[in-house]
């Protein structure tokens, strides 16, 4: 693309976030790693028997590099059994946050690429993944909370959650629905705003001055510009704009989702959502955080760049530990659980010999016979609470 047609923009809002000609060719061996790594990666992920496994544990590193990024230390192997609904305690409100990050990754997933860019995607992605939902339905009580080597676990407490949540969603579902065609009742409206009101009477949660409609708002006015500009380009355009304008206040971490987002959208990486979080926090927080817009920019582009190269990194460990576990099951009859039990570890971090035994509908026995019978190793070091993965 020409650098005149890069800069001839029209005087907006835009013009803060554009890149003139000097800036552009500062960048441009930074762009062009960027690039290539993400292309190489899609491909690999794309062509790759592990490429399922390997999009399902971006899911839960990308999670716990956003909170990383926040400067919040969640370990990975507690957000896999907090998923699982396994706590071996009461979560804390970093685990929470990140949960909500896994489950705002997953949404975006399944969706259209360019769902989360539209007004009924930011406003789904707002209000129904939200850290104070989730801290409301993931921490009502321990009963949901399973014993990981409990040969008789209550099946009956993870149902329950899961039926809450479903008619939780459903409620919001409606409920938005209601406001974009305007049937939502003056006294509903009212009646919230008093709540809010009475919570929160120090206004220590909300901030009138913090309009988050506007900023959304004004962050959706970039994307023109981002648009015109090659994908990567216009991803981290996206991104700083969204760490400049701080349209959401407890939900900053979804800047980086959208991100992830956006390539999808443009078909830069169309195999996976990419795990952005993950290749920001290797970038030194005096780069990503610096005032110069340009060290920023080239912070974000090395972030891409070696969240590529860790990715290719984990799609070669996955086929290595993929061809060791088939020579472990190969000749097998047909119907062995041993071939599932290999799809399964190798799209988590981590398993426990209760999330193979739920997942297989087996008993926790025979789950650790498996387990024997594969060959994985054991990571926790312990005689119980044992959880199996790949190193």
């Amino acid at each position: 693309m020409p650098f005149a047609s890069i800069c001839e923009k029209p005087q907006s809002f835009t013009m803060r976030y554009d890149i003139d000609g000097t800036m552009l060719q500062n960048l441009l061996p930074a762009l062009a790693a960027a690039e290539d790594g993400l292309a190489r990666l899609d491909e690999r992920v794309l062509r790759s028997p592990v490429g399922e496994g390997f999009a399902e544990r971006s899911h839960f590193f990308d999670a716990a590099g956003a909170l990383w990024v926040a400067g919040e230390l969640v370990h990975v192997e507690d957000l896999v059994l907090h998923d699982a609904h396994m706590d071996s305690r009461a979560p804390s409100h970093e685990l929470t946050i990140a949960h909500s990050v896994l489950r705002s990754r997953r949404r975006i997933w399944t969706g259209d690429p360019a769902w989360a860019f539209g007004v009924s995607g930011l406003a789904t992605l707002t209000a129904t993944m939200g850290e104070g939902e989730g801290t409301a339905q993931e921490t009502k009580s321990p009963a949901g909370m399973v014993e990981p080597d409990d040969e008789e676990g209550d099946e009956d407490g993870p149902l329950a959650a899961e039926m809450a949540e479903i008619d939780a969603l459903l409620a919001r579902s409606q409920k938005l629905i209601d406001i974009h065609t305007g049937k939502a009742p003056a006294e509903e409206t009212a009646a919230v705003s008093t709540t809010k009101r009475n919570d929160d009477p120090l206004g220590l949660l909300g901030d009138d001055e913090w309009d988050e409609e506007q900023r959304l708002a004004e962050w959706r006015s970039v994307l023109p510009l981002a648009d015109s500009l090659p994908p990567v380009l216009g991803a981290i355009i996206l991104f700083e704009a969204w760490d400049r304008i701080e349209p959401l206040r407890r939900q900053h971490w979804l800047g980086g989702l959208l991100v992830a987002s956006y390539l999808r959208a443009r078909g830069k990486v169309a195999s996976h959502l990419f795990s952005f979080y993950g290749g920001l926090k290797l970038v030194r927080h005096e780069r990503r955080r610096a005032r110069d817009r340009a060290t920023r920019l080239q912070a974000f582009l090395e972030a891409m760049h070696l969240g590529a190269a860790a990715g290719l990194k984990e799609i070669d460990r996955l086929s290595l530990a993929r061809t060791q576990m088939e020579l472990r099951y190969r000749g097998r009859r047909s119907n062995s659980s041993l071939p599932d039990l290999a799809d399964f570890i190798l799209s988590r971090p981590m398993v426990s010999a209760a999330m193979i035994a739920r997942h297989l509908r087996i008993t926790p026995r025979g789950a650790l016979n498996l387990v024997n019978e594969i060959g994985i190793r054991e990571i926790t070091g312990r005689g119980r609470y044992r959880a199996w993965g790949i190193i």
